[in-house]
């Protein structure tokens, strides 16, 4: 598992703000396909975990992004 870590860290230092973009366009169609394939009784409880880990995921990245711009701006 360190080296998959380590292996990430490298590409993430190769990478730039498209491949970024391109990284989590790629995320979001793949979220989409799974979704359709849901059944309706489970959508909701597959929703509030989507929600979830987008909020667990979303807060902490944008804390560092704001961080590193006031950063910058001061």
């Amino acid at each position: 598992m360190k080296k998959l870590f380590c292996y990430a860290d490298m590409y993430l230092q190769k990478s730039d703000w498209k491949d970024m973009a391109m990284l989590k366009f790629c995320l979001f169609s793949m979220g989409l396909l799974v979704g359709m394939r849901i059944p309706e009784e489970h959508k909701k409880k597959a929703g509030i975990a989507a929600m979830l880990v987008f909020l667990l995921t979303y807060i902490p990245l944008m804390t560092k992004f704001i961080g590193i711009v006031a950063e910058n701006e001061a």
